[in-house]
């Protein structure tokens, strides 16, 4: 549900998103991208799965967020393809919010499936550590999803992973650009 500024305004996507969850669908809203609208608000009480992009939160936002099972998902490679302010991960995950990394692929704002460049733009420009991006990408991604099967290596879990080139995780943030995935390993559905 797209609710922010030129889009639904949040009774519109209160209305819709009431809507799709009574037909069973879970919600998730790309919220505060462009401006402060309420949606971040919106889907901490509508248990939304996830609120999108969240460049534009409040205290009263991010408190709201921290209380809650609403993920917020940052996506570093549409704020820097749009040249836009990025969203303050550091503050969320210091006020003890759950954040995803995402890449936010599309022709329009983000046309990058690169995950290492976006756990690179997120390490420098919005100063999180080499392992709070990686969380973010890979468990904080399942936590946004409400799987709990996925985005970590444990016993009982699905197998995905990505083997890379290089002698630490690190690298992804150090080296980005360069191609470090050496296999990745896919376990059957």
């Amino acid at each position: 549900m797209f609710c922010d500024r030129g889009a639904f305004d949040v009774d519109e996507a209160r209305q819709i998103l009431q809507a799709g969850i009574a037909r069973g669908l879970l919600p998730r809203l790309h919220a505060h991208q462009l401006d402060r609208t309420g949606a971040v608000q919106l889907g901490v009480e509508l248990d939304a799965a996830s609120v999108d992009h969240c460049n534009h939160v409040s205290k009263a936002d991010i408190g709201a967020l921290a209380g809650s099972a609403t993920v917020a998902t940052v996506l570093p490679g549409a704020d820097f393809s749009t040249r836009s302010m990025y969203a303050d991960a550091r503050r969320m995950i210091d006020a003890g919010v759950v954040v995803a990394l995402a890449t936010d692929c599309n022709p329009g704002s983000s046309y990058t499936t690169s995950m290492p460049f976006c756990i690179a733009v997120a390490v420098r420009d919005m100063h999180l550590t080499p392992a709070e991006a990686l969380w973010a990408a890979t468990a904080g991604g399942a936590r946004a999803l409400r799987r709990d099967d996925i985005g970590v290596l444990a016993v009982g879990k699905r197998a995905d992973f990505a083997v890379i080139a290089a002698p630490s995780y690190v690298h992804l943030a150090y080296r980005p650009g360069v191609a470090l995935v050496a296999v990745t390993w896919k376990s059957a559905p």
